[in-house]
């Protein structure tokens, strides 16, 4: 039997902020039968662990690809460890992943993650971008995963909707599309699409604002910020910028809980 959970992740209730499915594995089965649960599961992640010594091994799955670095999961995974006992949850967490070491501790109420920041260099829009997702940019940028497109306000944000055939055609990860907050309770907002990792748009993305946080640091001049995902189910991001590294900072709420009843293919 595998145990299985599933977490809404940035969030503290349930049916909000972005749904992860958490896999807890003894070793690595193929890489196909990963795949297949994903699909099957249909989350824009699921997280897959296997104990390395006091530590974790850590990967992430759309229900379409392997992807290199995923923050909401990775934050559900911290909190499923906690909840089923795996873990202390005074205790902080090391997970061993394509992206790096990565940690995940207590942080009041909230998980707090340590992930690598993922700056975005100023860049051309491709071609098609800016049709198929239909705003006119403030700023475009490319990070090593995604491109950044700021537009005018967060009414543009929250007012898009997006041609996904055609994002289909633009070769990155995602795109992130960004402003500031009309709400003082949140420095900027987000929305997050990709298309070609399999989730037209993901509710609440915890890497994207790996980039988010050197932009807008950047822009207000401020090394903690509060950060609201404008998807349908929303989510809340703290953001702490340290040097080469950024702090996610969130909550998250155990769904359900429950075992596979196929065994992991080899």
């Amino acid at each position: 039997m595998i145990p299985l959970l599933i977490v809404d992740a940035f969030t503290d209730r349930a049916f909000a902020g972005n749904p992860a499915s958490v896999c807890f594995l003894e070793r690595w089965p193929a890489d196909a039968w990963l795949a297949k649960l994903a699909a099957e599961m249909n989350h824009s992640e699921t997280a897959y662990l296997v104990p390395k010594g006091g530590d974790f091994e850590l990967r992430w799955f759309t229900p379409a690809v392997e992807v290199d670095l995923c923050g909401h999961a990775t934050l559900a995974s911290a909190a499923a460890l906690y909840h089923t006992g795996r873990v202390m949850s005074t205790q902080p967490i090391v997970f061993h992943t394509h992206s790096g070491p990565l940690t995940a501790a207590p942080h009041g109420d909230q998980i707090e993650l340590d992930f690598p920041v993922t700056p975005a260099e100023p860049a051309a829009a491709p071609e098609g971008l800016l049709a198929a997702l239909g705003v006119a940019p403030a700023n475009v940028g490319r990070s090593k995963f995604d491109y950044l497109v700021e537009v005018a306000g967060e009414d543009v944000v929250r007012g898009m909707t997006p041609d996904f055939r055609a994002l289909l055609e633009v070769e990155c990860r995602g795109v992130i599309v960004t402003a500031r907050s009309s709400d003082p309770a949140f420095d900027f907002v987000s929305r997050f699409f990709a298309p070609r990792a399999g989730i037209d748009e993901d509710p609440v993305t915890g890497s994207a604002h790996c980039t988010l946080a050197a932009y807008w640091h950047e822009r207000l001049g401020k090394s903690e910020l509060r950060a609201f995902q404008a998807s349908a189910r929303g989510g809340i991001v703290g953001v702490r910028l340290a040097g080469d590294r950024v702090q996610l900072s969130g909550r998250a709420t155990i769904v359900l809980e429950g075992t596979l009843t196929k065994p992991a293919a080899p």
